[in-house]
């Protein structure tokens, strides 16, 4: 007597085919989501900005000197407060170009609001716009300097900032955060202070090379350092 066929199982069959097709579909999720976090992120570009170092450039002087500075960081709003008029005034005179870092280092003080990296990359979104404009814009961002701790501006009070100094038109790179993640790249970049353990704003560096702000002259003795 013959043995009788054994029913293919279809159901199960497809069943197995279904999970493998689920399990690749997920590995595909996984290596793109990978992907996109390690994309490097959008640069800004324009004349006045080095995209290498993410210097945004004021002056066109042969000495340079450089600031790191995070929009939330209390003694960088006492240091503009202090310096910023002296080393406009190098600029204005051509003895230095200045060469604007806005970094993102405090962004935990802001009440998840990640204004440090938000106001970095409205200060870069104001530069690519109107290079004659970033240096207002740091100013009188720094003049409306939120405390450490509270929830910073917003994107809107950043942008009406913008429009004080002359900058319209930067709404979406503004809202969409466009080079906060260039930010957040570039801010691994800052140099360290001798004698210290790791990046802090402000500081300064003078022809590239990073000085300790307890060696910063008086405001109007600046020109002394390159000298």
């Amino acid at each position: 007597m013959a043995k009788q066929a054994r029913k293919t199982n279809w159901f199960a069959i497809w069943i197995s085919v279904g999970i493998l097709i689920a399990i690749g579909l997920l590995a595909w999720l996984v290596v793109a989501m990978n992907n996109q976090a390690s994309a490097p992120g959008e640069q800004p570009v324009a004349a006045n900005i080095e995209t290498d170092s993410g210097a945004i450039l004021v002056g066109d002087a042969e000495n340079r000197l450089d600031t790191y500075v995070d929009f939330m960081c209390p003694v960088c709003g006492q240091f503009e407060l202090s310096y910023g008029p002296s080393i406009e005034t190098l600029v204005d005179e051509g003895t230095a170009t200045l060469g604007i870092h806005p970094i993102s280092i405090l962004d935990r003080a802001s009440q998840g609001t990640e204004f440090s990296t938000r106001s970095a990359n409205a200060m870069y979104c104001v530069a690519v716009a109107d290079a004659d404009a970033a240096l207002p814009f740091m100013q009188t961002m720094f003049t409306n300097q939120p405390d450490e701790g509270t929830t910073g501006l917003t994107d809107a009070d950043m942008l009406s900032i913008a429009e004080l100094v002359g900058v319209t038109g930067i709404d979406s790179c503004v809202n969409d955060g466009t080079y906060m993640k260039y930010v957040a790249e570039i801010t691994e970049l800052t140099p360290i202070q001798p004698g210290s353990t790791g990046i802090g704003t402000p500081t300064v560096a003078v022809n590239g090379d990073a000085i300790s702000n307890s060696d910063l002259p008086a405001p109007d003795e600046l020109a002394s350092l390159f000298n």
